[in-house]
């Protein structure tokens, strides 16, 4: 299994059945491959669809069903298509359970930065704020590193998303909650030492007496 979906995997088992869920670009497009058997998750994604399924297979795409990265989506049965004007108004509204987002930094605060680098074409902030801002929980997908370094570091050099702390980190490497007094490792990966994450993180981490593999399979 390669990091995208070892991180996709685990974010599914952190549903809940009835929970209504948004989906950011990237990697949280994965999780719904993954929901657990006789777990009914209502996946929502930010540019107006409640319902999606799993990618669809090849030659299977309807140009008509995309989600927020502009990828094809399917839509279960009882699915429901709507403008922004709704899709804000759930995001904004505190309606959504869970939001999983991609991320490029998370800080010892828990703090996220999602959604620009200085200096390079973006087409703007997107839904990433009001997420953030309006789940009742956060969970953040992100790979360890990147080109070599951290991107769990000490503070942001990039600008942040929110100044809400995330609820949860899940990487290739490990499981990290962010809490009033630091990052706590609760996982690791299959195969990941503790000196392995460590070796990878910038930020300091609150290393309990016992902490158990990811769960995976």
């Amino acid at each position: 299994m390669n990091a995208k979906n070892l991180i996709a995997k685990r974010i599914a088992l952190e549903l809940k059945d009835g929970y209504l869920v948004n989906l950011g670009i990237g990697i949280p497009t994965l999780v719904a491959n993954y929901t657990p058997e006789g777990v009914n998750i209502f996946f929502e994604s930010e540019n107006g669809i409640i319902g999606m399924g799993p990618v669809p297979q090849d030659g299977m795409e309807n140009p008509d069903l995309v989600n927020a990265s502009a990828k094809y989506v399917t839509a279960m049965p009882g699915s429901s298509c709507f403008d922004s004007t709704i899709s804000f108004g759930l995001i904004r509204g505190g309606h959504l359970d869970v939001t999983v987002l991609g991320g490029l930094q998370v800080d010892e605060k828990g703090r996220l930065a999602n959604w620009m680098i200085p200096g390079k074409m973006i087409p703007g902030m997107g839904g990433a704020m009001d997420l953030v801002t309006g789940a009742k929980r956060v969970i953040v997908s992100m790979t360890h590193t990147a080109k070599g370094k951290p991107k769990i570091v000490k503070k942001c050099t990039l600008p942040i998303t929110s100044i809400r702390r995330i609820d949860l980190l899940v990487t290739e490497m490990a499981v990290i909650e962010p809490t009033e007094n630091g990052l706590v490792l609760k996982e690791i990966a299959p195969g990941v030492t503790i000196d392995e994450v460590l070796k990878n993180t910038e930020a300091h981490l609150i290393i309990p007496e016992n902490v158990p593999t990811m769960k995976v399979e």
